[in-house]
């Protein structure tokens, strides 16, 4: 499996990025994928993750830093996944990674790195003025 995050770039606090997530491998709608991030002198962190079957919105899940800001999505046809971040902040300044799961399901553990298998490359984001 491989993934490859990209749409990464400089913003200004209150502006929008959409980051996408490619995936060479299985197919989307079998697995559950978790966007983090990490920013400098941080450690990674667990912002978003859909899983396999998001029809319901009990199967996306979001971290309080990122909620009502950060929206998740996939086109499993393309088999790639979707961040949008609006209203970006500095603190929001990080490299952004996707990763898949073993689990179709995020669970309640989705923020851990340890609940997730295959890595791909990350993008940066840079929020200022």
């Amino acid at each position: 499996v491989q993934l490859q995050a990209s749409g990464g770039g400089l913003v200004q606090p209150g502006g929008s990025l959409r980051l996408s997530c490619v995936v060479s491998g299985p197919p989307l709608d079998t697995y559950a994928l978790g966007w983090f991030r990490q920013a400098p002198g941080k450690e990674r962190e667990g912002i978003s993750c859909i899983s396999s079957d998001d029809t319901y919105q009990r199967d996306i899940y979001y971290a309080d830093s990122v909620k009502g800001r950060f929206t998740v999505s996939k086109d499993n046809a393309k088999n790639t996944a979707f961040l949008q971040m609006n209203n970006l902040k500095p603190d929001d300044t990080a490299v952004y990674s996707c990763a898949v799961s073993p689990s179709a399901y995020c669970g309640s553990y989705f923020y851990t790195v340890g609940a997730y298998n295959y890595w791909g490359q990350g993008t940066l984001v840079t929020v200022s003025s």
